[in-house]
Formats: C-alpha cells, structure tokens, sequence
C-alpha cells in the first residue's frame, strides 16, 4: 500500500513540476511577487546569474554548477533517505513473516510491524519525507530557469538553452539515468512480489514520462536533469558502498 501511495505521489509530482514549468516562462522571476517567489525562486536565479558572470557569462555552466551545488545541500537529506532504505531491507524477512502469519488479520498485522519497527528504533516514512523536503526546492530551480530571459537567449554546446533539444539527446540521457537512479535507490522489495512489481512500474513510467515531457521543454532543463541524475546516481553508490565497507 505505501509503495503505491509512493507511486501517485511520484507521478502527481512530475504532472506538477512540468505543469509549473509549462505556465511560468511569461512571468519574470520577482522577490515581491509573494513569498514563493522571494524565498524560493529569486535566490536560485540570482545564484544562476552569479555563477554565469563568473563562468564567462555561460549559462550552460551555470545550471551545472548550481546543480551540483543543490545537490550537495541536500545531501544530509539524501544520505537519511539511503539508511532509511537499508534498515527497512534488513527488516524486510522479519515484515514478510508478520505478514504471511497475520494474513488473515490485516489489522493484527500492521500493529505487530508498527512493533517491530519500534524495536529497531526505524520510522517507515524516514525514507518519504527526504522527499518531499527537497521537493520545493527542486520545483523552484525549474521555476528559476525557465522564467529567466538570460537562459533563454544562451547557447550551450548543440542546445539553445530556450528551445528543446533538436536531437532529443539529453530528454534521453535524462530518462535513462532516471532510470539507472530509480533502480539504484530500489532497495526494499527483496522477497516482496507486491514491491517489487510497483517499482518495476514506477522504474518504467517515471523515465518515460521524463523523456515525454523532456522532449518538448527548453533544452537547459533537459541539462538540469541528467547533471542531477548523474550527481544522485554518483552520491548513492559512494554512499552504499561506504556503508557495506
């Protein structure tokens, strides 16, 4: 059931993130326009302009470096998030046999889990609520590059940063490293069909609808999103195999 919640949650995520991103071009980024703007937007587009002065009045590298910079400000966030995952694993055969034992008292069950977690001091939503912290603040770096008329007139590399990529190079580089990245952080459905078919679903839907929506959106978010990809998929696997070591 969490998984599938978790499924929705992922989706409607996406469907907000590009309905956002779709309506905002028209409107400059502006710190009185309320407190979405001021708080969120406005620092990430003056951090974008900062680091293109300083990269040669290259955008490109700006998104990139800004990227990298936000991924590691949310790397506490991410590292929570990955121990979480690992300590729901390692309970997994103990939640199965609960659930094998109680399968007739769905109600029996879930008490004798919330029981178990207490005794492994593990909180089942510690793994959810990475999530949706650093979720206004990746919403509000779309908002920040779309809405900026700097970004929009640049080139970088192949792209024009306004326009969609002419050769759907990085909305595809970003739909396989989503996928790569989704099956990395995929940890908890050993021994658990139910789990596992829904992240298959998911590992199947969330790239798809990356590469939909990457197609016909400004090239310099197609940018945005394999840098992040490639940052998460580095970040987990070092953080794994510390962890194993």
């Amino acid at each position: 059931m969490r998984r599938r919640i978790l499924l929705i949650l992922f989706i409607l995520g996406i469907v907000f993130v590009s309905t956002g991103c779709s309506a905002s071009p028209n409107t400059p980024v502006d710190p009185s326009n309320g407190i979405w703007d001021k708080f969120f937007v406005y620092p990430l587009s003056v951090t974008l302009d900062f680091f293109a002065e300083v990269l040669f009045n290259n955008y490109g590298l700006s998104i990139i470096v800004t990227t990298i910079l936000i991924r590691f400000l949310v790397l506490p966030l991410m590292i929570t998030q990955i121990r979480s995952q690992k300590a729901m694993q390692a309970l997994q055969p103990e939640v199965l046999a609960l659930r094998e034992k109680y399968k007739n008292d769905p109600k029996k069950a879930q008490e004798e889990m919330m029981k178990l977690y207490q005794k492994h001091n593990v909180n089942p939503l510690a793994g959810c609520l990475p999530l949706f912290i650093q979720m206004p603040i990746l919403i509000a770096f779309y908002h920040a590059i779309m809405r900026s008329e700097h970004i929009a007139a640049q080139d970088f590399l192949w792209l024009h940063l306004g326009n969609p990529d002419p050769y759907y190079i990085f909305p595809i580089l970003a739909a396989i490293t989503t996928f790569l990245q989704m099956k990395m952080m995929n940890v908890n459905s050993v021994g658990n069909p139910q789990a596992a078919q829904q992240q298959k679903i998911m590992a199947t839907v969330m790239p798809a609808m990356i590469l939909f929506i990457g197609i016909s959106l400004p090239s310099a978010l197609g940018l945005y999103w394999v840098i992040g990809n490639i940052f998460t998929i580095v970040q987990t696997q070092m953080i794994k195999g510390t962890k194993e070591k």
